[in-house]
């Protein structure tokens, strides 16, 4: 006979008494098994009133949330400096200068950090919501924060490139607060506010300094088949149409609710169960974590139907911002080639929202290859996280006090890296690597070279699954203008503020917080019965068999919803795949074979030849920086950098007197054009470097010097470095003997 808990001490010992006939053992073991269960009923009791208590907690602080006029989670104090109400296009948004804490003090030479959140159905304030957060690591690194939010209303009429020009506005405003700084102002947008802020710097590509995306999508239709169904939710459901419904119904409002919902549906386990469960569970240390989070989550933000028109047709279903189709009202193409500010991608293999080829795949609809990146002048950096999901990008203060805390301290090797494509490597610092005074944090970042090679192998769509999104959004274009004709005029004529408001208050979302606060009666006792049970607490044993059942059964539904999620994905690909996979339904509306890539942009802009050329008039030109900056470039032939030999440039620099001191901005054009011209003739840049050299032996030496301390910051230079030091060594010494070149190395 199998135990009925396992491998449980107590069933094993009674039923061995059982068949011993020894009754006397067989009634002890029994009343061992009633005291288990009256230890695991009580306390399962408790926590279900404590449970209770927490989700009335909740009702009661999406009610406070509700009822301000400025809802936010942030935990820093801040001041309003421009209200986008005030703006000449007036848009609900606005920014805050934060206030560091205490014991934090900021340094006004240091560039400041603009962290936008996203406006994605929830409130403002993810981005600074814990002290570990995006905020909370640039203010422990010394750089003044400021944060971009908005209200709950918009204002009416608002429209995407309306907000846009709000936050260059801002960006605007903050530079120009902040001209003594030693650098551009750094722009952090999560998730929605990604694309948006890039919007914004391909609109005014000279406005920002290195610009942080963390979780946002921007090219919509990529991906792997098998994971990430969501990319196919808007074929299924038609199209777009059901957005100009929902704005509609809403009175010229969408329901940031249903976009809350429509998250919470991707991930039916944790939804349903986990997220709730893991609550129940450890109601007495969960409580506070969970509330902090809920009351970000769940206060629903509102939208301007035509905002939220412009995302689901432009962006997600068309998806023609990756291929250069977007114009602003005055005719100008929104392209994010012009950007001109380094761009960080950060993405995860563990975020179902925005997997990495979402995040990644922009890149090769707008470039052939690496040289195409270079001759534009872009530099394009990202960053893979192996597990972490959407939300813990920006939430997760395990990753704030890592991979934020890193793209912080190294974000002026971000801003002076030559144009290319790179991927930024974090490696824990154990205190044996070489130059350790030169590590910033607990990890060492090293940026190597990729190519497009290397975002192919992450995976994606092939011509036939092209076609298939392309259909899709021919379909929803179709089904929009049916719509607008013979829908749209009747749903308009029926629904008026007042029933839009009401249908708005009985979504789901907001039922289910209101249904647990205070203001309904049946909660009136819940308060003070939880406060009874805290002051006599009565918590489980660990080794309760009865809290094991309880596991195990919880570990059974996750089990259960999980296959149910995973089946429903595969349901939904093979419709999808099916459905507009169809070359009857693509010959309908006009999808040949022909055009696999018909979203793809133009790449035709990009004059290789052009810049060859210039980079060739410009090998002679300049002095002995440039010289320095060619001749280092040249030595790191791998074309990456370590933070060290970055802090160690950086040491060299702040070594000269501040009216000397190039600005770093001056520091970046040089290294950037230097690189360009080595990847255009590199033997002819080399040898050109002695035409610009100083005549002045000694300062030849001094620069020599200073490259072979920048070289060997990462530890002893390898043999090909050290091969091509010597050959620049030649170029250098002139009449500085050998010695005396050493000697200024020592010192």
């Amino acid at each position: 006979m199998r135990p009925p808990f396992g491998a449980s001490p107590i069933a094993a010992s009674i039923i061995g008494a059982r068949r011993r006939g020894d009754r006397e053992a067989a009634m002890y073991w029994w009343s061992a098994v009633g005291d288990y269960y009256w230890s695991y009923y009580r306390d399962a009791c408790e926590r279900s009133l404590l449970y209770l208590d927490v989700l009335r907690r909740r009702g009661e602080d999406y009610r406070e949330q509700s009822a301000k006029a400025a809802p936010h989670v942030l935990s820093f104090d801040f001041v309003v400096l421009v209200d986008g109400r005030m703006l000449p296009r007036p848009v609900n948004y606005g920014l805050l200068r934060i206030i560091p804490p205490p014991e934090v003090e900021t340094d006004p030479g240091k560039r400041p950090f603009i962290v936008f959140d996203p406006r994605a159905g929830h409130g403002p304030g993810i981005g600074g919501m814990k002290h570990d957060s995006e905020i909370g690591v640039a203010l422990g690194a010394g750089h003044p924060c400021y944060f971009v939010g908005f209200l709950p209303q918009p204002v009416a009429g608002q429209t995407i490139e309306d907000v846009c020009r709000a936050e260059a506005y801002f960006v605007r405003f903050v530079a120009d607060r902040h001209r003594e700084a030693d650098g551009k102002p750094a722009l952090i947008g999560n998730c929605q506010a990604g694309w948006q802020i890039l919007m914004m710097a391909a609109m005014e590509p000279e406005l920002a300094g290195p610009i942080l995306v963390a979780g946002t999508p921007l090219s919509y239709w990529a991906g792997v088949r098998g994971i990430y169904p969501m990319r196919y939710l808007g074929g299924l459901l038609g199209g777009g149409w059901l957005t100009w419904l929902m704005g509609d119904i809403g009175n010229g409002i969408f329901d940031g609710a249903w976009l809350i919902s429509n998250f919470e549906s991707n991930n039916p386990a944790n939804t349903l169960w986990k997220k709730p469960y893991n609550v129940y569970a450890n109601v007495d240390t969960e409580a506070k974590r969970f509330l902090d989070f809920e009351k970000w989550w769940g206060n629903p933000i509102l939208l301007d139907a035509g905002e939220m028109r412009f995302i689901v047709d432009e962006l997600f279903i068309g998806n023609r911002l990756a291929a250069a189709k977007i114009a602003t009202h005055d005719g100008e193409r929104i392209d994010l080639r012009k950007v001109k500010s380094p761009i960080i991608v950060f993405c995860s293999f563990g975020d179902d929202i925005t997997p990495p080829q979402q995040a990644l795949d922009w890149i090769l609809d707008l470039y052939e290859d690496v040289d195409a990146i270079v001759a534009n002048g872009q530099t394009i950096i990202y960053s893979l996280h192996q597990n972490i999901g959407h939300l813990g990008i920006f939430v997760s203060a395990r990753v704030a006090t890592k991979e934020h805390a890193e793209f912080v301290f190294n974000i002026d090797l971000v801003d002076v890296m030559p144009s290319g494509l790179y991927e930024i490597i974090l490696t824990r610092a154990d205190g044996a690597e070489a130059n350790p005074q030169l590590i910033s944090g607990d990890y060492i970042a090293k940026l190597e070279p990729r190519t497009l090679d290397d975002i192919r192998a992450l995976g994606g769509n092939d011509a036939a699954d092209e076609r298939r999104f392309e259909t899709a959004a021919r379909v929803s274009e179709i089904n929009r203008e049916l719509y607008r004709a013979f829908l749209q005029p009747w749903v308009k004529a029926l629904v008026d503020p007042a029933m839009a408001e009401f249908l708005r208050q009985l979504h789901p979302n907001r039922v289910m917080f209101r249904v647990f606060s205070d203001s309904n009666p049946l909660m009136a006792p819940v308060a003070k019965a939880a406060e009874t049970i805290r002051g006599d607490r009565h918590p489980v044993e660990a080794v309760n068999p009865f809290l094991a059942l309880e596991k195990m059964a919880s570990t059974s539904i996750v089990v259960n919803l999980e296959i149910f999620a995973k089946a429903r994905e595969a349901v939904t690909e093979a419709i999808f795949l099916d459905v507009y996979g169809s070359p009857l339904l693509q010959a309908v509306v006009g999808v040949g074979s022909s055009q696999p890539r018909a979203a793809r942009a133009s790449r035709g802009d990009i004059d290789l030849e052009a810049a060859h050329a210039q980079a060739l008039a410009d090998m002679t030109r300049g002095g002995f920086i440039e010289a320095g900056m060619r001749a280092l470039l040249y030595v790191l032939a791998s074309g990456g950098a370590d933070e060290r030999q970055f802090n160690a440039l950086e040491a060299l620099r702040n070594a000269v007197p501040e009216a000397a001191r190039p600005p770093l901005s001056k520091i970046r054009e040089i290294i950037r054009r230097q690189a360009e011209l080595l990847r255009a003739d590199e033997t002819k840049a080399v040898a050109a470097i002695a035409e610009i050299l100083p005549e002045d032996s000694g300062r030849r030496a001094e620069i020599l010097s200073a490259i072979y301390r920048v070289v060997s910051g990462d530890g002893e230079p390898d043999a090909g470095e050290m091969e091509k030091f010597r050959e620049i060594s030649r170029l250098f010494l002139g009449k500085a003997s050998p010695a005396e070149l050493h000697d200024r190395q020592e010192a």
